[in-house]
């Protein structure tokens, strides 16, 4: 999702709206209660929270589970993944349509915190920025969770050998030009709003405050091949290829199965390792115009 609509790796990649409710993960419960308490909202009976690029509703599922009964609002321009949310028909959630830089259905200053999940990587620009802090109140917390599983993560990152290894690898081979949360450039737009030169385009107040708060829970899920190949498709990078391409990416997977690192239990099931990072900043408040007089 970027500038005023969705990002065409996005939107095509993502089509199969079905299939990635069915095998993207949902969050660990640390992971959750570490940020929503980061956040200033854990504990807080009704507080208005929105999910932003919500996305089929996997983190406003456990928004709306919680005994906070919050007034979760979930944001959502692709037309197929928000049919899925809407058909959840989720307590407590208003759906809307609308893009990270366009949020008409929510009120300045009307948030006490927004949360975008696996999302951020597609619209971490300065129009998103603005439009964020448009709709929280003052000191209202920004909040960004990705679910991070071993085979897509950034080259840095250290992960399991065996089939997860050597997915990566792959995966790193098709490189659309497209942002994504492994390439690691998302945090670049915070350091863009406080850019110390005059001449930058990007020079302005700052509107969210640094260093961002962090945090991580590592995962481990144990599933089977099939499931564990569908989750791969999920990846909006796979989900397009087909035929010959798609065939070659699908005998690489079998055969990392049976690399060297690879862990199987005895029912069958694959070893899923992965982490789940947050991350947060609280809004900085607007200055008051001094008067004159």
């Amino acid at each position: 999702m970027r500038g005023s609509g969705i990002a065409e790796p996005a939107q095509s990649g993502f089509a199969p709206a079905a299939a990635y409710d069915a095998h993207r993960p949902s969050y660990p419960e640390e992971a959750v209660q570490r940020l929503l308490e980061a956040c200033e909202v854990a504990g807080v009976k009704g507080a208005r929270i929105a999910d932003l690029a919500a996305g089929t509703g996997k983190f406003t599922e456990i928004l709306a589970r919680r005994p906070e009964e919050y007034e979760i609002v979930a944001i959502e321009p692709h037309d197929g993944m928000r049919a899925q949310l809407e058909q959840k028909t989720l307590p407590h959630v208003r759906v809307l349509k609308g893009t990270a830089d366009h949020m008409s259905g929510i009120a300045d200053g009307s948030l006490a915190c927004l949360i975008a999940s696996q999302s951020f990587h597609w619209f971490a620009n300065m129009d998103a920025l603005k439009e964020i802090a448009r709709t929280l109140r003052p000191a209202g917390v920004f909040g960004m969770i990705w679910n991070i599983d071993d085979y897509n993560t950034p080259k840095s990152w250290t992960i399991h050998r065996g089939w997860e290894q050597a997915m990566r690898d792959v995966i790193w081979t098709f490189e659309d030009g497209a942002p994504r949360f492994r390439h690691e450039k998302w945090r670049q737009v915070f350091e863009d709003q406080t850019a110390s030169n005059p001449l930058s385009v990007n020079f302005t107040d700052p509107l969210f405050g640094l260093p961002l708060g962090e945090g991580s829970v590592d995962f481990t899920s144990w599933l089977p091949k099939e499931d564990l190949w569908g989750r791969l498709r999920t990846l909006s990078q796979l989900a397009i290829l087909e035929g010959e391409e798609l065939e070659k990416v699908r005998k690489t997977f079998d055969d990392s199965l049976r690399s060297e690192g690879t862990e199987i239990n005895q029912d069958g099931l694959v070893a899923v390792h992965g982490r789940t990072v947050f991350f947060w900043t609280s809004k900085i408040p607007a200055e008051p115009l001094k008067s004159s007089g």
